[in-house]
């Protein structure tokens, strides 16, 4: 008996021992994330960052790791990496090794000040306080008041200038303009870079252009239709083409006074000059983070789909859009090795911190490469998110996710919080979301919608509360709520809704369209009054 006796104390002390408890409010400083992967160009390594927030002095502290692409290596810190802050090039060399070019401020002459009058002298030495006429003086979080980038004296014009090996570099460009993205073709003959005009201007929403540049000094303009946006112009290793995106701007849609925005499409233009070739005119996603195969045989690309982020891959020569990874997961920070034959990204889900995954480049051979969070997932309950699907007032099919209790039972009813995402061209995705999993913690359901105007379901979808902001998405979020109620024990008595930014407008849409269905709401950062706001918020 005295044997039997032991062991049961034995055993119960062990289940203690290892017994999880709900999610605290201090566990925020014990979430390590990861982010920055990179594989060593033979595949063999991985290197990557993870950083843990540091109440003490509200900052974010990062360790350089490493882990072998096999997994036959654990994950480490990397001492011989140092400092995790990378930083881009001043300098970018050809291909061959000949040339080296750089970007350089040309201010322009200096200016001395003059006064209308001695009045207005005296005043100006005198004046203690802080003036400004220009449009962005402001923004969230940021000293008061910004300065004014579109003054030539706070913000030069760049030129981009080239030297040989050994000599002296010269100005190869006079436009008066701030060139980005700057590179090389792959025979060292031009640069490529992408500019916008009319960044001087702050009464227009402006447009990126792609040019070239040879070492002549000759400009060529490659983009002629005035009424697009280009982003991210890369050229193909093979030198034949420009890939980047392309949206129609904002001025474009103003004043062709269109009720809905405009696709975002990956697109090519020949690098000798011609008609581009769009890639994803049939796809009705965003594409993002697009980049080449070594042979120039593909492009990658990310994109979101409901909830999800997967990468997928097109030819230049057209044709079907790929999909390379899969599932109910959001993926993100992808790398690959120099043969694009391996590639690695972080892997996020609702109830879990994310990790990093590796796998072959067609999606094959998935395994995870690190579990920086397998301890504090051993220690802390994290809540389960469902996903839900069901129609709007209208009909239209809506997803949404129920993230619930802890130690949720059919037998008890639990109050809802209904979190609304900002935006609103935006999406819930899966991830750990702190907020949520602690409301959770507390014994409250949490309930998001992608409501119309979220990103991942297509371009009607995306626009469909053009010039009219609540009416549509707001019902969207009340059919979400009607939804759960009928499916789940939700104590309809006490329902709160809350979110920040466009999340404030909706609570706040929400609060006075629907008044006696909740019985609490938190704002942030929400339009009250379109008059008030307009020109007085840091969207100008």
């Amino acid at each position: 008996m005295k044997k039997r006796l032991l062991l049961v104390i034995v055993v119960a002390c062990a289940a203690t021992a290892h017994a999880q408890r709900p999610l605290a409010i201090e566990d925020y400083y014990r979430l390590k994330t990861i982010g920055a992967p990179e594989i060593s160009p033979d595949g063999r390594w991985v290197s990557f960052t993870v950083s843990t927030r540091i109440e003490e002095t509200n900052s974010t502290a990062s360790e350089a790791w490493i882990v072998s692409f096999d997994g036959t290596s654990p994950a480490q810190r990397d001492s011989a990496r140092g400092s995790a802050r990378r930083g881009s090039p001043a300098t970018l060399t050809s291909a061959d090794g000949k040339f080296a070019a750089t970007i350089r401020d040309v201010p322009p002459p200096a200016r001395s000040k003059t006064y209308a009058s001695d009045f207005e002298k005296r005043h100006d030495e005198r004046f203690k306080g802080v003036q400004f006429d220009w449009m962005e003086f402001h923004r969230d979080g940021a000293a008061f008041p910004l300065p004014n980038m579109r003054d030539p004296y706070v913000s030069p014009p760049q030129e981009i200038f080239v030297a040989a090996t050994g000599g002296e570099a010269r100005q190869l460009t006079h436009l008066g303009v701030r060139p980005a993205g700057v590179q090389w073709n792959h025979v060292g003959t031009a640069l490529l870079f992408s500019t916008d005009s009319m960044y001087r201007d702050e009464s227009v929403y402006g447009k990126t252009d792609v040019f070239t540049v040879a070492l002549d000094g000759k400009v060529r303009k490659l983009t002629a239709n005035a009424d697009y946006d280009y982003n991210g112009a890369t050229y193909s290793p093979d030198g034949q083409w420009i890939l980047a995106s392309r949206q129609m701007s904002t001025d474009a849609i103003i004043a062709k006074k269109l009720h809905h925005g405009a696709a975002t499409d990956l697109v090519l233009i020949p690098s000798s000059g011609g008609p581009e070739r769009v890639l994803t005119s049939t796809w009705d996603y965003i594409p993002a983070g697009q980049r080449w195969s070594p042979d120039s045989r593909l492009i990658y690309f990310t994109g979101g789909v409901g909830g999800t982020t997967h990468l997928f891959r097109v030819s230049p020569d057209g044709g079907p859009i790929q999909q390379v990874t899969s599932g109910q997961r959001r993926l993100g920070s992808f790398a690959f090795d120099s043969a694009f034959s391996h590639m690695t990204y972080t892997v996020s889900t609702f109830d879990a911190p994310t990790e990093l995954w590796g796998a072959n480049i067609d999606g094959s051979g998935e395994h995870q490469l690190t579990h920086v969070s397998d301890d504090f997932i051993k220690e802390v309950t994290l809540s389960h998110a469902d996903r839900l699907q069901f129609k709007s007032k209208d009909g239209t099919p809506i997803e949404g996710w129920l993230t619930l209790p802890a130690g949720y039972s059919k037998d008890r009813h639990y109050p809802l919080v209904v979190s609304n995402h900002g935006g609103p061209h935006s999406a819930i995705e899966y991830g750990l979301n702190v907020k949520n999993q602690y409301l959770a913690a507390n014994g409250y359901f949490v309930l998001e919608v992608n409501f119309r105007s979220s990103t991942g379901y297509g371009e009607n979808f995306l626009w469909a509360t053009w010039g009219a902001w609540g009416t549509k998405d707001g019902q969207d979020v009340m059919a979400g709520i009607d939804y759960v109620s009928a499916h789940y024990p939700v104590d309809t008595k006490h329902v709160a809704t809350i979110g920040h930014s466009y999340g404030g407008f909706m609570t706040n849409w929400l609060i006075t369209q629907y008044p006696t269905r909740f019985a609490a709401a938190i704002p942030g950062a929400g339009i009250v009054n379109w008059t008030s706001d307009y020109a007085n918020s840091d969207i100008p």
